[in-house]
């Protein structure tokens, strides 16, 4: 079993489209915890508590599965943290998506739309990086008046928003990486009107998660 921990419903059925485009064989399931980020966002930042739930929800995810796999950015350290206190290992959606982005350009725009999101990200990015011996120059853009469409379910608003932002903020930076698979949709008409690589972490991840279910498989 690959299970997939989600803090966002949007992203059970993206998750969802892409295993059955990719991998249909693999046998899957949806842990969904809203709250997690929920609390997360009204603090700013991921507190004791909400690191403690994640571990929680981490470890009714294992049970039966053979990976687990964060799709959640805000909460991906304390997810990846958690290996080897579980019987299987643990991975953050965003990873391979911070991998690219380090291979692609050392002026990377990083792009939130919750606060809560631009420390994990930015220190993965960072952290990737020192581990492949690559500089990075990171520059955030956090677009937090976009967050209220999608919370009110106005998708196209939502990615509208983010990629008149993106425009404004683009400067010298030579890859984006948009830190929420929820901003996933705006990829390829921010890549056009950019004319930069503009990542995002659900295929990758998704990609990242499928060869480590195989592996884990022997």
């Amino acid at each position: 079993m690959l299970t997939f921990l989600h803090t966002a419903e949007s992203n059970v059925a993206a998750v969802g489209k892409l295993m059955a485009e990719l991998a249909p064989e693999i046998p899957i399931r949806h842990h969904l915890s809203a709250e997690l980020l929920a609390e997360a966002v009204k603090a700013g930042t991921v507190t004791d508590a909400v690191a403690a739930g994640v571990r929680a929800k981490l470890a009714d995810a294992a049970s039966g599965a053979s990976v687990v796999v964060c799709t959640c950015s805000t909460i991906g350290a304390v997810a990846e943290a958690a290996n080897g206190t579980l019987p299987v290992p643990v991975q953050r959606i965003d990873r391979a998506m911070a991998e690219v982005a380090v291979s692609k350009g050392r002026r990377i725009l990083v792009a939130a739309c919750v606060a809560s999101t631009v420390g994990p990200t930015s220190d993965l990015i960072a952290k990737v990086a020192r581990e492949a011996g690559r500089p990075a120059d990171l520059r955030v853009v956090l677009i937090a008046e976009a967050w209220p469409k999608f919370l009110a379910g106005d998708v196209k608003g939502y990615e509208a928003m983010i990629v008149e932002r993106l425009e404004r903020e683009k400067g010298d930076a030579e890859v984006v990486v948009l830190a929420q698979a929820s901003m996933a949709g705006t990829a390829p008409e921010a890549e056009r009107r950019l004319g930069l690589p503009v990542l995002t972490s659900p295929r990758l991840g998704v990609t990242a998660a499928i060869a480590a279910w195989r592996k884990a498989q022997g």
